[in-house]
């Protein structure tokens, strides 16, 4: 029991620490999961502890978000950005729902896939981070309807485990036109519809096999990724500003290259 609570604890970290960065926090559960020999019927602590993330974004974001809803009846921009954020997530929940079999039970158990994709993601980042590219818009809310729908698309790239929900976003907001920080947090607008979502459907999914005796592992894995991900979500806007992606793609490619090292030998 208490091994299986340190492995819980890691993951739940590994979560927290990887769901709002472009490293995909998904390709890292299940290759820590593969490695690990962890396994819960239906994925249910996987899909569990997601929620810890989504918790903790409400809950950094909560007065502004609280402000643009309370303004949007009054304000133009707030009505936009909100309009914004749900046309972004509109083509996950098509895509999402008529593929969610496919990726769920075939992508999901493709340990191989999942690295080479961290590769390859690693340096698309590292070389949309070196472009020379002029941004138009600087703040999240100002992000246009267009532009919104167009980050939604490149979104559903993340469908493929190791690709990252918040690295297609923040990759395709950069590329449209939108600054390093308003990017990012642009992408974090996006996650809590897209994540609350994909929690929800993934319940639903999931219903006749999901697997709740093990609580107290899905506890202490929650409580992890919620915490790990407020630090990371304060921590995330200012060094991007500073410093750019490159740390996070370099970050990809070497556990991509190490993973794909353990499983060509036999791991």
């Amino acid at each position: 029991m208490g091994e299986t609570l340190i492995v819980s604890a890691f993951l739940g970290l590994l979560e927290g620490l990887t769901e709002f960065i472009p490293v995909s926090s998904t390709g890292h559960l299940l290759l820590a999961g593969h490695f690990l020999g962890f396994h819960s019927a239906g994925n249910t602590f996987e899909v569990v502890i997601q929620l810890g993330a989504v918790l903790a974004i409400l809950g950094v974001y909560s007065a502004r978000i609280l402000h643009i809803l309370a303004t949007a009846g009054s304000d133009p921009r707030s009505r936009r950005f909100i309009a914004a954020v749900l046309l972004a997530f509109a083509p996950a929940v098509v895509i999402g729902v008529l593929a969610h079999d496919f990726i769920k039970t075939v992508l999901f158990e493709t340990p191989m896939l999942i690295a080479v994709m961290l590769i390859i993601g690693g340096v698309v980042l590292l070389a949309v981070d070196r472009m020379q590219l002029r941004p138009k818009y600087h703040e999240a809310e100002d992000v246009p309807l267009g532009v919104a729908l167009g980050i939604g698309f490149i979104q559903c790239l993340a469908m493929i485990p190791g690709t990252s929900r918040s690295g297609s976003t923040i990759v395709g907001a950069l590329l449209l036109g939108v600054d390093k920080r308003a990017a990012a947090e642009f992408s974090f607008f996006l996650s809590m519809p897209t994540m609350a979502g994909a929690f929800a459907y993934d319940l639903y999914k999931n219903r006749d096999v999901l697997d709740y005796s093990a609580l107290n592992e899905i506890g202490v894995g929650f409580v992890c990724a919620f915490i790990a991900a407020v630090f990371v979500v304060k921590w995330l806007l200012g060094y991007v500003s500073k410093h750019g992606y490159a740390l996070f793609g370099w970050w990809r490619i070497i556990v991509g290259a190490l993973s794909l090292a353990l499983l060509l030998a036999g791991f």
